[in-house]
């Protein structure tokens, strides 16, 4: 199997993983979870960082300080995609979230479409109308829009949308970002330890050692991906990116027994017709160029790292 294929499918295995990282620390708040994973990741990151003697891109940021403004707008982007799948995770909802991890790459092309007036080829549209039509029966069967799912997707697909032109690196770009949120991570810490009711304090080894773990686990998996990319075709990259939702979806249906009435069935069903629809026309689309022509983001086929 090819080195690049291991990789990959070793990083979206973890992210797919990623409920059962997040159920472990179900007892500490999702807001802390969430500021420990700010400030360990970008300890982490600096220590990598640091091996691999890679700093010479901060000399980009010096030279260019609206990079900073960009890189920290993505991060608002990327902590609250963070928040939301945390919460949703503990607040047992890992099966919409898995849906948001769906549509991600149908929201993607809409964005795309939208801010940056990309044309949409007719089996897009057809694509994009029949998720629609899932996730309108979702809506339907309980009273109210699937917002933990399509906030994840708007989240996620604008990171993605604000990151496609950075100059950055995933690993520097990573080490911005969580530069931005750490003094904001270590702030709120710090106040609920005068008010004692940080968790760490008060948690036991396992999950003191778990939460310090939340640096390698998000960083990790960005690694793999971003190897296996680059060994690998982007076409069937963007094939193996649905392991990550569909092994979230098993765990909340099979593992914590979330509803999964018909309702919801069918409307997962419309979202996998279109996305069928998609990655054919995505694969259509990329088999039709010369073979050193990559697709680009709004074929369908180009995944992104779900962090």
């Amino acid at each position: 199997m090819n080195s690049g294929v291991v990789y990959a499918l070793t990083a979206y295995v973890i992210w797919g993983l990623f409920p059962l990282y997040f159920k472990a620390l179900e007892q500490v708040p999702s807001l802390q979870i969430l500021a420990h994973r700010m400030a360990w990741s970008l300890l982490f990151v600096a220590l990598l960082l640091a091996v691999l003697k890679r700093w010479s891109w901060m000399r980009l940021l010096r030279e260019q300080p609206a990079l900073l403004a960009r890189f920290a707008l993505s991060a608002v982007l990327l902590s609250s995609n963070w928040g939301i799948y945390i919460w949703a995770v503990n607040s047992n909802h890992v099966v919409d979230a898995s849906l948001g991890y769906y549509i991600n790459p149908l929201v993607n092309v809409a964005l795309g479409s939208v801010l940056l007036h990309e044309r949409l080829r007719g089996l897009q549209w057809v694509a994009l109308a029949i998720a629609a039509a899932g996730v309108t029966v979702m809506a339907i069967e309980v009273g109210h829009v699937p917002w933990i799912s399509l906030s994840l997707a708007l989240t996620f697909g604008s990171y993605a949308l604000l990151r496609k032109t950075a100059p950055l690196g995933a690993l520097e770009g990573l080490a911005v970002e969580t530069a931005v949120l750490f003094p904001l991570a270590v702030a709120y810490l710090f106040w609920l330890s005068t008010q004692g009711m940080n968790a760490f304090a008060s948690a036991d080894l396992s999950t003191r050692w778990l939460l310090v773990a939340a640096g390698p686990v998000t960083t990790i998996p960005l690694l793999l991906f971003a190897a296996g990319a680059r060994r690998m075709s982007m076409t069937l990259l963007g094939v193996l990116q649905y392991i990550t939702p569909t092994l979230q979806l098993a765990l909340g249906v099979w593992l914590y027994h979330e509803p999964f009435a018909a309702a919801k069935m069918i409307g997962f069903g419309l979202v996998w017709v279109g996305l069928a629809v998609f990655l054919l026309d995505g694969l259509r689309a990329a088999w039709g160029r010369p073979a050193t022509t990559l697709p680009s983001l709004d074929d369908g086929v180009v995944a992104r790292p779900k962090l």
